[in-house]
């Protein structure tokens, strides 16, 4: 005779969420004892998980943490878009986060080989993969742990699709609360303006050269589109970065464009007020991968008068400088493979 009911079965589906039939297995592979289910039901989970790992996840969302001097931020992946808006989703995000800020693991590699409530963390995510559906994978994480003088803060989205956490190094403590709250302005300006890198000083050589050539190849096939139009044409610069203009190119600038004032007949007394204009121009010019691409470099979105680095330097008073940021985005870099539904149907009814 059975040693569970209904009730049994009722009360063990609510605390695994695994399906009635499972549920009433479990209870009769180990008599009635709920513990044992529970164990039961856990392995069955991994194996049910094990034949989710060829699925990818590139779906998912970003969770960060933000507490004095440290910030963690961390990536995990789903499936689907709608399974990561889930509650337990949503708890399982709250769990890793508080779990690696509490541990200060420094990144996903370390999450994955930690241990959680008394057991290693891939047993965790397995229980949670039997119980959510769906393939999870913490992919990415970044840990910020830092001393009294430097400032830290962080932003996620409110889709939380992407997020950021940024630390500044600030001259006395005093500094550094002052600057928290300007880095966190920051931090969304990155969260909207997808930042790649910090600085120019961060670029290769050899992807610079290769984004210039193609961005002057874009140019003047752009022109020749224009010419046809009869409209005007675009700049082609001959640098895209800051990277590339050197004492040398500058100096060469200056006198070109000195040239150009005497050709216009400017009086020579009046070229140190033109030429600080022009000179700002040619930069911005032949700078725009630094603009899209560089943190400090590009345009404050909430005052597009000044870079970021302009506006830190502003509120700071030359007295912090931002020294790292890490943005995530879901799924970034993940390959998804178009799915072909009519083979699929046909494949499942051969």
């Amino acid at each position: 005779m059975a040693n569970f009911g209904p009730k049994d079965i009722k009360k063990l589906r609510e605390m695994t969420d695994a399906g009635m039939m499972d549920c009433k297995k479990a209870l009769a592979e180990s008599d009635g004892d709920m513990d044992k289910a529970v164990a039961w039901l856990r392995d069955k989970g991994m194996g049910a998980a094990a034949k989710k790992a060829g699925k990818v996840a590139a779906e998912g969302a970003i969770g960060v943490k933000v507490e004095g001097k440290k910030a963690v931020i961390v990536e995990i992946n789903s499936q689907t878009d709608f399974v990561a808006q889930n509650d337990k989703f949503v708890a399982l995000m709250s769990d890793v986060v508080n779990h690696a800020f509490d541990n200060s693991l420094a990144d996903a590699e370390a999450i994955n080989a930690s241990t959680i409530n008394g057991e290693p963390f891939a047993e965790y995510l397995s229980q949670q993969v039997a119980t959510i559906g769906e393939k999870l994978v913490v992919r990415r994480s970044e840990l910020i742990d830092a001393d009294e003088n430097t400032a830290v803060n962080g932003y996620v989205h409110s889709n939380k699709q992407n997020g950021v956490i940024i630390e500044a190094k600030c001259e006395s403590a005093d500094v550094a609360e002052a600057m928290t709250p300007v880095l966190k302005e920051i931090a969304m300006h990155a969260a909207a303006m997808s930042p790649t890198t910090l600085s120019y000083k961060d670029f290769d050589a050899e992807y610079v050269a290769d984004e210039t050539k193609g961005r002057i190849v874009a140019i003047e096939k752009e022109n020749e589109e224009l010419v046809r139009l009869g409209k005007p044409l675009k700049n082609v610069p001959k640098y895209i970065s800051m990277s590339q203009i050197t004492d040398t190119v500058m100096a060469e600038v200056e006198v070109a464009l000195k040239a150009e004032l005497a050709a216009e007949g400017k009086p020579e007394k009046i070229w140190d007020r033109i030429l600080p204009g022009k000179i700002a121009r040619f930069i911005s010019d032949n700078t725009t991968l630094d603009q899209e691409q560089c943190l400090l470099d590009q345009k404050f979105v909430m005052d597009d008068s000044k870079t970021v680095a302009e506006h830190f330097a502003e509120k700071s008073g030359g007295k912090a400088e931002i020294t790292n940021f890490v943005r995530l985005e879901v799924g970034e870099g993940i390959e998804v493979e178009e799915e072909d539904f009519a083979a699929e149907v046909a494949a499942q009814m051969n």
